[in-house]
């Protein structure tokens, strides 16, 4: 069962994203997601500075089994990403909620999170008893 941390909101992309201190925010995969890839060999991001809308395409998670891509949960700048990633792709595996974040962003205006899935919602959306 994977784990979904009741902090967090969620896309149906299974993307994850909580709202930090100074108003920015923190994206990443969710453990479903990580667990239905398999073992994620290679993570492209965008560059700092960045801009996307809610819904458009970040980056992409590549793995032994597939490449997915990453969408953007709500609309905002790219203030930081996770260099890490770049040489320990597999954090995505070990840790997906923590050192396995992707992008930090900064929201356009204010982030309209009603749209996302609250870890209820999700553990619904893909039939996850467990959070």
């Amino acid at each position: 069962m994977s784990k979904i941390p009741s902090n967090l909101f969620y896309t149906k992309d299974h993307e994850w994203i909580v709202e930090e201190e100074g108003g920015s925010f923190l994206i990443g995969i969710t453990d479903h997601a990580q667990e239905n890839l398999g073992d994620v060999t290679y993570v492209e991001m965008p560059s700092v500075g960045d801009e996307f809308e809610n819904g458009e395409v970040f980056g992409v998670v590549e793995s032994v089994k597939a490449a997915s891509d990453l969408y953007m949960p709500i609309s905002g700048k790219v203030t930081e990403v996770n260099d890490e990633l770049n040489d320990f792709p597999e954090k995505v595996n070990s840790d997906p909620y923590s050192d396995g974040w992707m992008i930090r962003i900064l929201p356009k205006s204010n982030a309209n999170l009603e749209t996302l899935l609250n870890h209820t919602q999700y553990s619904s959306e893909i039939g996850n008893t467990e959070t």
